[in-house]
């Protein structure tokens, strides 16, 4: 079988602001070796269930260049670098049995919760079929397109409870409780690998009875844009209209591969800056 484990920082054990996430800030390299770390409990999970199972870790926060490779668990693959397909899921395919998410965070305006935003500060809401969804939802919705589950959350409580809105059999792990966008009250890194590690053998365990989330074409999507120039960016993309409220642009997608992809590219025009 085949596990994708997709690994943000944001909902990592002991994270709690934007200069432990951010590359050029201090506290960034103890935030990148937690991430490690919990990837690893995660990964043992997986092969204490499996121990055949082949293990995909997609970097899936910023520049997707945070894990340390040398310190990574040797039986797994690293999914490093962007630009590449599907994101926050690279390496996810039709041969996937379950897809695992790491250190994940809530979406935008759904506080209190630990550094919640949606994909960058650009985008403020995503709305598909009139469903707000985050990076939890776009990211088990694209899994779901392949008809892959997921099976296993870690992060803050509020990052925990979005998941199970979506996908209520899932199993989830909250390495810390959500006090504000700031603050938190975190296990200790080892308490919290050790809890992720097990819920891990679990979810694989009784990943059959997991449901992917499904969400069927033709779809309606709405972006809520944190600026007039991006969406001024946004309507130059084919199908992308501009809506009423000067801020929000809507496009239909026969599917949710095709919603996906319009919503990763909508993001990255909106880290553009006007000239």
């Amino acid at each position: 079988m085949k596990v994708l484990i997709s690994v943000d920082m944001e909902g990592i054990s002991g994270v709690v602001h934007p200069t432990e996430t951010n590359p050029d800030r201090y506290d960034y390299e103890r935030a990148r070796a937690l991430m490690t770390a919990e990837t690893n409990s995660a990964i043992a999970g997986v092969l204490d269930a499996e121990p055949t199972a082949a293990v995909w870790v997609a970097d899936a926060h910023g520049p997707f260049r945070n894990l340390l490779p040398e310190q990574l668990d040797r039986r797994a693959r690293l999914v490093r670098g962007k630009p590449r397909p599907l994101g926050m899921l690279g390496g996810l395919d039709e041969d996937t049995d379950a897809v695992v998410l790491v250190g994940y965070h809530a979406r935008a305006g759904r506080g209190p919760a630990v550094l919640a935003h949606t994909m960058n500060d650009g985008i403020l809401d995503v709305r598909v079929a009139g469903r707000s969804m985050g990076e939890i939802g776009l990211n088990a919705a694209m899994a779901g397109h392949l008809n892959v589950p997921v099976v296993l959350l870690s992060g803050d409580d509020r990052a925990c409870a979005e998941l199970h809105d979506l996908v209520p059999s899932a199993v989830t792990v909250a390495v810390k409780q959500a006090l504000g966008q700031g603050a938190a009250v975190a296990l200790h890194p080892e308490e919290a690998g050790e809890r992720l590690r097990r819920a891990a053998a679990e979810a694989i365990t009784r990943r059959a009875q997991v449901a992917p989330l499904a969400l069927a074409g033709p779809l309606e999507v709405e972006v809520d844009l944190s600026a007039p120039f991006m969406v001024d960016l946004a309507v130059l993309v084919p199908g992308v209209s501009r809506a009423e409220g000067g801020r929000t642009v809507t496009f239909s997608a026969t599917g949710f591969a095709e919603t996906y992809r319009l919503v990763l590219l909508l993001a990255q025009l909106a880290t553009i800056k006007p000239g």
